[in-house]
């Protein structure tokens, strides 16, 4: 779609009005099913313990992705470490003490018969939210993108000082996030500490746009000191579709 008016990054009193308080991503990235039951861990997941999250207090915002094998065959990059992650979880927060909360609930709900289904992790990480930019054909502001109805997300996982500005000049990406990878409880959080996490919230084909970064991407760590452990499009889960995109399927 054709969006008129003025990008809300360039008006100040669009800014002025309120520009968010998400601070934190805690980001969950799990392989498949070992039984193959992905789209009903996918359907319990999202009708009963993803909605239970947002009692949290500091939980803004949430989001599930998915990867397909035509998402897997795209993917520029994938280190042995986080290969196996084809289902992707993150919560939004306000502030580092949502995590207690986060902690006790699942604990409430395993403990009330609640947890049926887990998938085997890969690897789990609190981030500290740093850079955040809005493609301007999008119009929207970048403090509002984890509310844009994405068709995927593009999930860049480095070590070095990498940044989202010539992500989002891409088609096909809305927006860029980037947050680095800090000190939380280590009986849940295995992600290294410094490391760069970067999700380019996509509006166009997951897998296309994966095509198109590649110009993008490969001289940013031929040419600087970033060293990329993972490079992979994603779709957004689609409500009441469990087995649209799976691990799986195409």
């Amino acid at each position: 779609m054709d969006l008129e008016g003025k990008p809300s990054d360039d008006v100040d009193a669009i800014l002025a009005t309120g520009r968010g308080d998400i601070t934190t991503m805690f980001v969950s990235m799990s392989a498949r099913h070992p039984d193959g039951a992905d789209a009903d861990y996918l359907e319990w997941h999202s009708l009963d313990h993803r909605p239970e999250q947002h009692r949290l207090a500091a939980l803004r915002s949430s989001l599930r992705l998915v990867s397909t094998p035509a998402c897997r065959a795209a993917r520029a990059v994938s280190h042995e470490r986080l290969d196996a992650a084809d289902h992707v979880m993150t919560y939004f927060f306000a502030e580092t003490s949502g995590f207690k909360g986060f902690a006790a609930l699942s604990a409430a709900l395993h403990d009330a018969g609640r947890m049926p289904y887990a998938l085997p992790p890969v690897e789990r990480g609190a981030y500290e939210v740093r850079d955040t930019r809005a493609a301007p054909r999008c119009r929207i502001g970048a403090d509002v993108l984890p509310w844009y109805p994405a068709s995927g997300v593009y999930v860049l996982v480095e070590q070095g000082d990498a940044h989202v500005d010539e992500l989002v000049d891409v088609p096909g990406v809305a927006g860029a996030w980037s947050a680095i990878a800090v000190p939380s409880d280590p009986s849940v959080a295995t992600a290294e500490i410094g490391q760069r996490i970067t999700y380019c919230f996509l509006d166009g084909d997951p897998v296309a746009t994966a095509d198109a970064l590649r110009p993008v991407l490969e001289p940013r760590w031929r040419d600087t000191a970033v060293i990329p452990l993972l490079a992979a499009p994603f779709h957004t889960l689609v409500p009441g579709e469990w087995t649209r995109y799976l691990p799986s399927s195409g």
